[in-house]
């Protein structure tokens, strides 16, 4: 069964072929700069004539048929959006015309206002975007709202070129124009009745007056302020553009002259201000900014007057103008909230199980001590620790000749190093059982009695009885838009018992938990907004091999994207997160601690 609305998009696609046949072109007196077409069954009748369309040429009505052959195949465009939240790019613009054609061909061409309209029609328009276009959570509002700016547009551009101009000659009003041949003549016949009333004709004279007294009017046609914006980025790139850059640039020609000398005046003033602003001898604060000040009237609520629709004044303006951000920049910063309070609670429950692991080490320690040596006293080993250990600095790597059982790459560092109060005339018996009894706590260590998840035990169990007996390893693959490069990593057997028993931490799993969260990253579509360092080739032992990376890694990096660079001081991680537009974060987890000067001149080298 075909829908009402589906057979009115299959009128307009069928007109959209038909040649009109134009009999005769009348001057309009109303407006003698315009001409209309008319159509008639008779040459020789004007008078039965009915209004077509204005002469001037046009591409005919868009069906947007290749949007309904990708629904037909199930076939989806994915919208973009900018930093302001605000849809833009082909699928954007694309997506705009289809709603453009739902809301002249499924609207009712009726005199009502948008929120009288019904609510499952509203649906409709909704699930018919939906099945075109994957349009993130949130952006029902926005399709909605176009739809009815575009279909109030379509009422205006009927009252404006086809309804008045023939007021007096409503025998030529009987049908609509040609171009529009979907539109029943029962609604025709009504809108036309409603436009001729007083009532209109007193709203039409109002609304006129003040229209007039737009001083301002912009040049951007379709591409809006969004498409504007995006040309300036690829322009200008470096430079801030701000709303005031934005309200003058798109009052200019393809010349980049200013026609209209009120608008220059403004834009004179705008550069101005800006001079003032950038020599300190001029502060502006929230919406008392350069713009505002230039054109000397204050905002109003519902828009923002330089960025286009879809900008709320309290979105914009909610913060000072020294710390206003944009919505991605929102965004970015409750996403480091939420990474920093998760650091806290990380840091709080590992040290609680480093404690809990020593105790239950030292316990273990204890027993095997008593086996090896006759008459052992356990008060050789002091008490138990009650306060945090203090790292030692950490030991130089072992050759990997020397220790075939730790594969660990030159650049793996260790993040954690265990101390035990020995004394120093520490009871032996020769260096061979020493060297046996070293060996034999790392492989005969019961994980059974340490405290850890349920989780992690058996994930531990697991690697002792197939991994490590096996030799085998685990391939984890990082694609080229996480690190820059593609290529695959190895999980050691000793890399996840290292980690679960609190030993120490390598840059391989460090790598392991930042594909886990690009997965997250890419998930809810903020790839473009956090951006990942390789750990493995930033440490304090690369040098200018480290600064080389970080330097390649950032080359064409987007000067508002956060780069989160795990950085190993030899025995410590820490996180230093990179923004080229702003500045450089050092993050800490051990209180007042200095800046590492290797790292300092990683970054700034």
């Amino acid at each position: 069964m075909v829908s009402k609305s589906q057979s009115k998009e299959a009128q307009a696609s069928k007109g959209q072929g038909k040649d009109i046949a134009v009999s005769k072109a009348q001057s309009v007196s109303s407006n003698p700069a315009k001409k209309m077409r008319f159509t008639s069954s008779s040459e020789n009748d004007p008078s039965s004539a009915t209004c077509d369309e204005v002469t001037k040429s046009t591409r005919g009505f868009n069906t947007m048929s290749r949007v309904v052959k990708r629904k037909i195949q199930k076939i989806k465009l994915v919208v973009e959006y900018n930093k302001s939240g605000i849809p833009h790019g082909k699928a954007a613009i694309e997506m705009q015309s289809y709603i453009g054609v739902l809301a002249h061909t499924r609207v009712p061409l009726v005199d009502k206002k948008w929120t009288q309209l019904p609510k499952d029609l509203k649906e409709q328009i909704w699930e018919a975007v939906q099945m075109a276009y994957v349009v993130r959570e949130g952006g029902k509002k926005m399709v909605l709202s176009s739809t009815a700016k575009k279909w109030k547009d379509f009422k205006s551009t009927l009252t404006r070129q086809v309804i008045l101009p023939f007021a007096n000659e409503t025998e030529k009003l009987k049908e609509p124009p040609q171009l529009y041949n979907f539109i029943e003549i029962s609604e025709w016949d009504a809108f036309v009745a409603s436009r001729l009333s007083p009532d209109f004709e007193a709203v039409h004279s109002e609304q006129s007056q003040r229209w007039e007294k737009c001083e301002y009017n912009h040049r951007l046609s379709r591409k809006g302020y969004v498409g504007l914006e995006d040309q300036l980025e690829e322009t200008m790139p470096g430079e801030e553009i701000d709303r005031s850059l934005l309200w003058k640039k798109a009052r200019e020609d393809k010349q980049g002259n200013i026609p209209d000398p009120k608008v220059a005046e403004k834009a004179k003033l705008i550069d101005d201000l800006k001079k003032q602003v950038s020599e300190g001898t001029l502060t502006v604060f929230g919406s008392n900014d350069v713009l505002t000040l230039a054109l000397g009237t204050p905002e109003h609520g519902g828009r923002v007057r330089g960025v286009g629709a879809g900008v709320s004044p309290t979105q914009f303006f909610n913060l000072p103008r020294q710390q206003r951000v944009k919505f991605a920049d929102k965004l970015k910063e409750s996403v480091m909230e939420a990474m920093r309070e998760e650091t806290k609670k990380m840091e709080a429950r590992a040290m609680e199980n480093v404690m809990e692991a020593v105790r239950a080490e030292r316990e273990i320690l204890l027993k095997q001590f008593s086996q090896l040596i006759p008459n052992f006293d356990p008060n050789l080993l002091g008490k138990t620790p009650t306060t945090p250990i203090t790292p030692i600095p950490p030991i130089p790597p072992i050759p990997q000749e020397q220790s075939p059982k730790n594969p660990m790459s030159d650049k793996a560092s260790c993040s954690y190093v265990r101390a035990l109060e020995l004394d120093e005339d520490n009871p032996t018996n020769d260096a061979n059982v020493d060297a046996d009894a070293a060996e034999n706590r790392q492989d005969e260590t019961d994980l059974s009695k340490l405290d850890m998840p349920t989780p992690l035990l058996a994930l531990c169990q697991s690697v002792e009885t197939k991994l490590k007996p096996a030799n085998e390893t685990i391939r984890i693959h990082m694609p080229e838009e996480m690190f820059g490069t593609d290529h695959d990593t190895w999980l050691l057997s000793e890399d996840i018992l290292q980690f679960a028993s609190m030993v120490e931490i390598g840059s391989t799993m460090i790598a392991v938990y930042m594909r886990y969260l690009f997965d997250y990253l890419k998930m809810a579509n903020m790839v473009n907004l956090v951006g990942l360092v390789d750990p493995g080739q930033v440490s304090s032992q690369s040098g200018t091999l480290a600064s080389k990376h970080l330097s390649e890694r950032l080359k064409n990096a987007d000067r508002d994207q956060f780069y989160l660079v795990p950085y190993n001081l030899g025995g410590h991680w820490v996180l230093i997160i990179v923004r080229l537009a702003k500045d450089v974060y050092y993050m800490d987890s051990l209180p007042n601690r200095s800046v590492d000067e290797d790292m300092r001149n990683i970054v700034n080298t």
